[in-house]
């Protein structure tokens, strides 16, 4: 059996697995038995259907989006730092979200979409912002000058994030609650929402997989094999920032699944981005299935943000990653 046969099914299995977990498993135990039989159970079933599967669905769309996002700024980037959230992305498109409910924003033809579409916009212009400037001041865009950049920028932007929440009123609550980062009470419509972005966002990078392996041996070679770099790098950005978005407008700001997922998948499965993209998507599904999972019954009843339980994990990672590069070994 090939290795990419065997890495896409221990995936498969992890993510069905997480899937089973995350709706059987909480206050009140269901049968799995309910999962294909709802008869058996209809108030359980209703459980089920009602408000655990679309929570367990909208974790597994956000952490795909994340993980797939970040796997692809980290090829771009040539960084396995690089993630929405250490690039301050996810604060950028945080910011876009927070002035979207603050200033009370509806686009007409948009209706209940202004709110992604406002995050993915703001989390488009961070990015470019953020590798404008990196390249300012150090065109060879070295790790650190990327991850000190990306810090900077989210900094500023958390400022403006505290300004407008400083003068909010009425919407505080909502506001305080959606930065924490959770999927909790988040029904079929919040689903619906982020669904067709999660899509439109993923299969573009998937488009670009081949660029993505050819710049991995530096632009200029990539130019002498056939790719119009400038174009793909676009394209990537914009993949890479619609997904962001996409998480951000329906969870709040969710950290280091973007770096941890992409980095353990190409240690394990290697680095050919035909497959570091989809099986990143997998995993980063299932991970926050289970960092969701364990949010809300680990001080059950009391739920913890899932971003409390992604920092647990991502943050010493993060440090060994960056210990190891920093030694060579990487």
């Amino acid at each position: 059996m090939s290795k990419n046969i065997v890495a896409y099914s221990v995936s498969l299995f992890i993510l069905a697995g997480a899937i089973v977990l995350g709706v059987t498993v909480g206050t009140v135990s269901i049968s799995p038995v309910v999962l294909w039989n709802p008869s058996f159970d209809e108030a359980a079933a209703n459980i089920l259907w009602n408000i655990r599967m679309p929570r367990v669905i909208l974790a597994g769309l956000v952490g795909a989006a994340l993980a797939i996002a970040g796997a692809a700024f980290q090829g771009l980037l040539k960084n396995p730092l690089a993630d929405p959230y250490t690039l301050g992305v996810s604060s950028g498109a945080s910011v876009g979200a927070v002035m979207t409910l603050f200033f009370g924003i509806s686009i007409p033809f948009l209706g209940p979409f202004t709110l992604p579409v406002m995050s993915m916009i703001g989390a488009l212009l961070t990015m470019l912002a953020v590798v404008s400037f990196a390249k300012l001041v150090d065109r060879s865009m070295k790790m650190e000058t990327v991850i000190l950049t990306g810090i900077i920028f989210s900094s500023f932007l958390g400022s403006i994030i505290s300004l407008m929440i400083a003068l909010t009123g009425e919407e505080l609550r909502q506001i305080i609650g959606w930065l924490l980062g959770s999927v909790s009470m988040r029904g079929w419509p919040y689903v619906r929402m982020a669904l067709p972005f999660v899509l439109i966002g993923s299969f573009v990078l998937w488009l670009k997989r081949r660029e993505l392996n050819a710049m991995l041996f530096g632009e200029e070679r990539a130019q002498h094999l056939g790719v119009d770099v400038k174009k793909s790098k676009m394209t990537i950005l914009i993949g890479g920032s619609v997904l962001t978005g996409a998480a951000v407008s329906v969870s709040g700001t969710i950290g280091f699944v973007g770096l941890v997922v992409p980095h353990m998948t190409r240690l394990l499965w290697g680095s050919d981005h035909r497959h570091v993209l989809p099986l990143s998507f997998i995993n980063g599904a299932a991970l926050l299935i289970v960092c969701d999972l364990v949010s809300r019954t680990i001080i059950s009843p009391t739920e913890l943000p899932i971003g409390v339980i992604t920092a647990f994990i991502g943050a010493p990672v993060f440090a060994f990653i960056f210990f190891r590069q920093r030694k060579g070994g990487i």
